[in-house]
């Protein structure tokens, strides 16, 4: 009896959540708008703060990617509420079956096919994880129908390309890539990423497509990291060790000591049989030391620098070490001082300006 009770009290819950959306009148399309407006300007905004230099590539990429989804959500939910004073029957015609088939059906349904001896499982955690696969998709599926409709949008292949590869999709990632770079115009990073693409498509092969687009890459931007990398990489695969080995240590010598790449890199001079550059032994020090020997580098570059401060990649390692340091006042007296040394070296001395503003350190 107490069961049948509590199993009364449940379906009359049940037939009352049904019923009390099912009361309400749909909502207006002003608020989904407002929202889809919203993130519409804010994906504008991003475009307008990587274009001043107030972000960085990677930054301004993450960044649209998230306004992006946040964009496809409020479009949902504007969605959502479209349905309108004709439907007041279909309402109508669900309440009617709330109503009399949930208690008419449920009881004899659970006497019949439940088993109450079940342990619980744990529901929560499950619905959550399903929910969060399923938002996901339906984005996914949302962006491609739009550009399936919208092939010249290049904001939006810009938006996909970095899900597609973090999907593993990668020829479609070279396609949004591709697509990017021929609309929105090429720029280093757009070009880094197409390149970095191209070889993922062909298993890890550097191929003379993507050799062609890492070198357009280099050409805009000669200190780009993973175009180098990947440039050296295919000289590795060519079987010329020697032009490898000298490519990998130049990288290593130019990124901040303590990069993480450092230490992949070290290996795979080693297993070319090169000697890895002093910043690479470094990286095999205990972590207690490691610290002490990265700034003793830092600061034997600053005194090398102080006597001769012609040297642009030099002040842009300098900058680099002391903000990965995480010492801001040496990071801005070293671009400083640097911008005053290249004084007579109008790009270089911009390209150091630009750093400043990458790293967002003041006065510059």
């Amino acid at each position: 009896m107490v069961v049948t009770i509590v199993l009364a009290l449940l379906t009359g819950a049940a037939a009352l959540a049904v019923l009390l959306p099912l009361a309400r009148r749909p909502a207006a399309h002003a608020a989904g708008d407002a929202d889809t407006g919203f993130y519409a300007a804010q994906l504008a905004e991003i475009d307008r703060d990587a274009a001043r230099g107030l972000l960085a590539a990677d930054e301004a990429e993450v960044a649209r990617v998230e306004a992006a989804r946040r964009l496809l959500a409020a479009e949902r939910r504007a969605a959502a509420v479209s349905a309108d004073a004709s439907a007041t029957w279909r309402r109508r015609v669900a309440a009617l079956v709330a109503l009399v088939g949930i208690p008419l059906l449920s009881v004899p349904l659970y006497y019949t096919l439940g088993q109450p001896s079940l342990p619980d499982q744990p529901l929560a955690s499950r619905s959550q994880e399903s929910k969060g696969n399923l938002d996901f998709d339906q984005a996914m599926a949302r962006i491609e129908s739009h550009l399936s409709a919208n092939p010249e949008d290049g904001r939006g292949w810009e938006v996909v390309a970095p899900l597609y590869m973090s999907m593993g999709r990668y020829d479609d990632g070279v396609r949004a890539w591709a697509s990017a770079n021929r609309l929105l115009g090429e720029t280093p990073a757009r070009l880094d990423n197409w390149g970095e693409a191209l070889v993922a498509a062909a298993d890890g092969l550097v191929t003379a497509e993507a050799r062609a687009v890492l070198d357009r890459a280099l050409k805009a931007d000669p200190t780009s990291v993973k175009s180098r990398f990947y440039r050296a990489l295919g000289a590795e695969q060519d079987g010329d060790s020697k032009a490898a080995i000298e490519a990998y240590s130049k990288i290593i010598e130019d990124v901040p000591p303590g990069s993480p790449v450092v230490k992949s890199l070290a290996e795979r001079i080693t297993k070319l049989g090169g000697t890895p550059p002093a910043a690479a032994q470094v990286a095999a020090l205990p972590p207690k030391d490691q610290m002490d020997a990265i700034k003793g580098m830092v600061e034997g570059l600053a005194a090398r620098l102080a006597q001769d401060g012609s040297d642009v990649e030099g002040w842009l390692r300098l900058v680099r070490s002391y903000a990965v340091l995480n010492e801001p006042d040496k990071a801005k007296d070293a671009l400083q001082r640097g911008t005053t040394a290249l004084a007579d070296n109008p790009d270089g001395r911009a390209r150091l300006e630009a750093l400043g503003r990458d790293l967002k350190i003041g006065g510059s």
